[in-house]
């Protein structure tokens, strides 16, 4: 691959809507529709089970490794003290669990344009 290859625009995935950054379940169902040839209520059903398993691992407090895009991990946040910042008052914060999202060396690079945007994600 030569350093003008790095640099051409690559197939991404169009979001169909400029005006808002979220891509919904409805929209994720819609392109596994459109690209797999999936039916519709089999695309639906994909993306509820995907997102249903990854919230039940999460709740049972395990971690979740996606190969090639990242991890979602729990953390274990300790009490501290924390302050209103209308009134100032001192407030209490509990022992909580929180999830945070690391994302994969190779989605990194992906992002930064480090590495080609390929149909393989793995």
């Amino acid at each position: 691959m030569d350093d003008d290859d790095k640099h051409k625009p690559h197939d991404r995935v169009m979001l169909p809507s400029i005006e808002t950054p979220t891509l919904t379940k409805a929209e994720l169902a819609d392109l596994l529709f459109e690209r797999l040839g999936l039916n519709k209520r089999e695309s639906k059903d994909m993306v509820e089970g995907f997102f249903d398993i990854i919230h039940a691992t999460l709740v049972r407090g395990e971690d979740v490794k996606l190969s090639g895009f990242g991890n979602f991990n729990i953390r274990r946040k300790a009490p501290r003290p924390g302050r209103n910042p209308r009134t100032g008052e001192a407030i209490p914060i509990k022992a909580r669990n929180v999830v945070t999202f690391h994302a994969s060396h190779k989605l990194k690079g992906v992002v930064q344009g480090d590495i080609p945007a390929g149909e393989d994600f793995e």
